[in-house]
């Protein structure tokens, strides 16, 4: 599973990263996410699948 965030839609709720902090990394500035590699564990997929639903921008992918 691949993920990514797109830096136009991001409001920076910081939502994702709470549901996968090993996943997403917040912007010091402004606290936008995006994801520390774009590759996802296997361990951490659940988590990203939470995330996205998670998500009331609908800024995050996954495929």
């Amino acid at each position: 599973m691949k993920v990514r965030v797109d830096p136009e839609r991001c409001q920076g709720h910081t939502l994702c990263a709470m549901r996968a902090p090993k996943v997403f990394e917040l912007s010091e500035i402004d606290g936008h996410s995006s994801p520390v590699t774009e590759d996802v564990p296997a361990d951490q997929e659940d988590a990203v699948v939470e995330a996205v639903r998670s998500c009331p921008e609908r800024a995050i992918g996954v495929f």
